[in-house]
């Protein structure tokens, strides 16, 4: 019994004898679980997913915008929100003043201001004055969306590449 501490062990007492040695190296496994537990749950927290906020885009239409130039009363408005999760686009737009009826409109891209595109989709025929739609679209269309590389461009007879355009930028 000699060179070992003893806590509340005695030989007489029939009590289970532990070492100072062997509670330390217990209690330090307990603090070791926990500490780890502790990181883990953290770090679960931290990569829980993060429910994202729609975008919401906004175009002006004018034939100042449009690259020549037209000389038109007519004016527009496109409004449009991305879901990030589903790459759902929905929009609406509506213009008035026209030189005739509209003969087809659609997005075009990837282009900045005073640059021409290709269509990149449909948004709709001759149709009211308000136009309607949904697409989902490809991650690497929704880059250019985001980044302001998309125009809105209403067609007429008049003016078969375009009478109205505006750039579709992020609303503020």
């Amino acid at each position: 019994m000699r060179n070992r501490e003893y806590l509340g062990c005695s030989a007489y007492t029939g009590r289970p004898c532990i070492t100072w040695r062997y509670t330390m190296h217990f209690f330090r496994h307990i603090y070791l679980g926990f500490s780890i537990a502790t990181l883990l749950g953290l770090a679960a927290c931290g990569s829980a997913p993060v429910e994202k906020s729609p975008a919401y885009f906004v175009a002006q239409l004018s034939g100042g915008n449009e690259v020549p130039a037209v000389v038109t009363q007519a004016t527009g408005t496109a409004e449009a929100t991305l879901m990030p999760e589903t790459l759902l686009l929905t929009w609406r737009v509506s213009y008035a003043g026209l030189s005739g009826p509209l003969t087809g409109a659609h997005f075009h891209g990837p282009a900045m201001p005073g640059q021409n595109a290709g269509v990149v989709m449909l948004i709709g025929g001759p149709q009211a004055s308000t136009l309607n739609g949904s697409a989902t679209l490809s991650p690497s269309q929704a880059a250019d969306l985001m980044a302001g590389r998309w125009y809105v461009n209403l067609h007429t007879a008049a003016n078969p590449d375009g009478e109205i355009r505006g750039q579709v930028n992020i609303r503020p």
